[in-house]
Formats: C-alpha cells, structure tokens, sequence
C-alpha cells in the first residue's frame, strides 16, 4: 500500500493530498478457479469413468516409489513438466484418499 502523500512538492511522499480508493475485485482476478458447480460435476465424472489407463499406470509407479518414472511417463502423456507434476501430486492425493478409506 503506498504511504499516505505529505502535500509537499518534492520528497518521497510528494504530491496532492488524497483519499486511496479501494477498488472492487476484477473478474480477470478469478479467471481458472474452479466454481462449485464444476467441481461437484468433475467429481461425478470421475466416480462414474474411472480413471484412464496411463492415470492407472502411473498410481502404480507411485505405489512401486517410483515418482521419477511417474512423472517422465505423464510428461510424455500430458506434454509440459508442470501438468505432469500437478497430475502426480492429484495421484498421490487419490492413492492416500484411497488408504483412509480402507
């Protein structure tokens, strides 16, 4: 936040005294979050179609502690490094989710 003017003409808080507006949050701002909707309908898909073959084969690396292995395969699978990471970090998450339960 910047500091409160002085109304002086030179210094570091120079210039015309004035009152900071706080500005409504702009849409752009929100732009990827996931709404309630959309969540609850990705849950529902993946409950009733499972999950895709490399997605299974990749739960087994992790299982077999072969991250390094799992995370090359969804490289080549999804394309960028950074996809492959969250979708490994998702299968993890899946495979723990999966421990508590039983």
């Amino acid at each position: 936040m910047v500091a409160q003017r002085t109304g002086i003409r030179s210094g570091q808080n120079h210039g015309h005294i004035t009152t900071q507006r706080t500005l409504a949050v702009s849409p752009s701002y929100k732009k990827g979050a996931a709404g309630k909707r959309v969540v609850f309908v990705r849950s529902i898909i993946r409950e009733v179609a499972g999950f895709a073959p490399y997605e299974r084969r990749i739960m087994e690396l992790i299982k077999n502690s072969k991250d390094k292995r799992a995370r090359k395969l969804a490289k080549k699978r999804l394309g960028t490094f950074l996809r492959a990471k969250k979708k490994v970090e998702e299968m993890t998450s899946v495979i723990a989710e999966s421990r508590r339960a039983h």
